[in-house]
């Protein structure tokens, strides 16, 4: 029986930028309560955990001091913006972002404790992926996504780690950061990049050096629809299953890919949700002893986010499919 831990509490709501704001508190609780009306909470399968906040020592593997003491300082008075921008600071805003970055942490911990308590884990509000390690980007102050790929390789020898992204934005910030890492196997579908920020992600970006080929970027035109997501993501399960062969997959599933959101132009449904995470639970049992970290990343409908986030959650409580 496959057991998967879901985050959730007031902690993770903190990181919100406000009421104007695209990305603000609620979304988490748009999540909770499609969560609970389809009785997930209900299952055996299912741990609910509270959120964990990091250290500055564990930020600190993956960003600049400079950054990390900018972004506190800007936590005391909360003025201005961190980029130039889109990420206002607000009181707070150091202790919320270290939530994200914590819980997302635990989630790999979970992972590595035995006795093994839980094979899969849902972070709704981590996936921060623009954040570079010197600045903030696109509302992601801290890259939890890139603390936890380097805390897994120094703190339990993870060395081979896929990374798949299907939220409707390219994860610029995990792909500049680690494009010379032979051994971080990115595979992001997005909305191409000429008609969306960050305006990255051709399907020339493939690695630099030594990780050459390690790395697939898949660019969708506009109006692109599950047939085109389920062709994309044949692509990915290859590439995961045939080059990859990773010890740890992280999915990032921002829910902005699908019809109806506010800032992006793709017309997914939550089958794509459902599809991908079925695929990537299959090759977790396949090469990674089960493990996968969820992380909810962007989407700006609350609807689409409760639909697409509680299908990632079903998938990872099914029974995987065959190898």
């Amino acid at each position: 029986m496959c057991r998967t831990a879901v985050f959730f509490g007031d902690e993770l709501a903190r990181y919100g930028f406000g009421n104007f704001h695209p990305w603000h508190a609620d979304r988490i609780f748009a999540f909770w309560i499609k969560f609970r009306n389809d009785r997930l909470d209900d299952s055996i399968q299912v741990v609910i955990k509270d959120p964990v906040s990091a250290d500055e020592e564990s930020i600190l593997t993956f960003h600049e001091t400079e950054y990390v003491d900018f972004v506190k300082m800007s936590s005391k008075d909360g003025c201005g913006f961190l980029d130039t921008g889109d990420t206002p600071a607000f009181r707070g805003i150091f202790e919320a972002s270290s939530f994200i970055v914590g819980t997302t942490l635990e989630c790999l911990t979970l992972l590595m404790k035995r006795p093994l308590e839980v094979q899969h884990v849902f972070n709704p509000i981590g996936g921060l992926h623009h954040a570079r390690r010197d600045s903030a980007a696109g509302f992601c102050v801290f890259n939890d996504i890139g603390v936890a790929i380097l805390i897994a390789r120094k703190r339990y020898g993870i060395k081979r780690i896929a990374y798949v992204d299907i939220d409707a934005h390219h994860g610029d910030g995990v792909y500049y950061e680690f494009e010379k890492d032979p051994l971080l196997f990115m595979a992001d579908v997005h909305e191409d990049g000429r008609f969306l920020y960050p305006g990255t992600g051709s399907e020339l970006e493939t690695g630099i050096g030594e990780a050459e080929g390690t790395k697939l970027n898949i660019p969708l035109a506009p109006n692109s629809t599950d047939t085109d997501f389920f062709l994309a993501f044949n692509k990915i399960e290859k590439f995961i299953d045939d080059v990859a062969k990773p010890e740890l997959i992280i999915l990032q599933c921002g829910a902005d890919s699908l019809d109806g959101d506010p800032l992006a132009h793709l017309k997914f449904t939550p089958k794509a949700h459902r599809y991908a995470t079925d695929i990537l639970h299959k090759l977790a049992h396949k090469h990674s002893t089960g493990r996968l970290i969820a992380l909810g990343g962007g989407g700006y409908n609350r609807t689409n986010i409760a639909s697409a986030w509680t299908e990632v959650v079903k998938s990872l409580l099914a029974k995987p499919r065959p190898v």
